[in-house]
């Protein structure tokens, strides 16, 4: 799958030191995938980073375009223990 990153979220993964590739894994299987309250055209994924001490990175992706645009890249640590 094909996705594009915002200026905002390669500066995520930069400042955070987290792969694409491990954002490609959350999009391509996510553990969790829900909409996002505050955004009808973004969706959050989830998934546990075993790399990470299975952290749980979420990615904000705008799925009404093509291709997918990600536009957030995170560890939630709200989310930590509930996947």
């Amino acid at each position: 799958m094909r996705l594009l990153f915002t200026r905002h979220a390669l500066d995520a993964l930069a400042d955070r030191r987290i792969p694409i590739e491990w954002v490609e894994r959350i999009v391509a299987g996510p553990e969790l995938r829900t909409h996002d309250s505050d955004d009808p055209e973004v969706e959050r994924f989830f998934g546990r980073v075993p790399e990470r001490d299975d952290r749980v990175l979420r990615v904000a992706v705008n799925t009404r375009v093509v291709p997918w645009r990600v536009v957030s890249v995170f560890f939630d640590r709200a989310m930590r223990g509930r996947l």
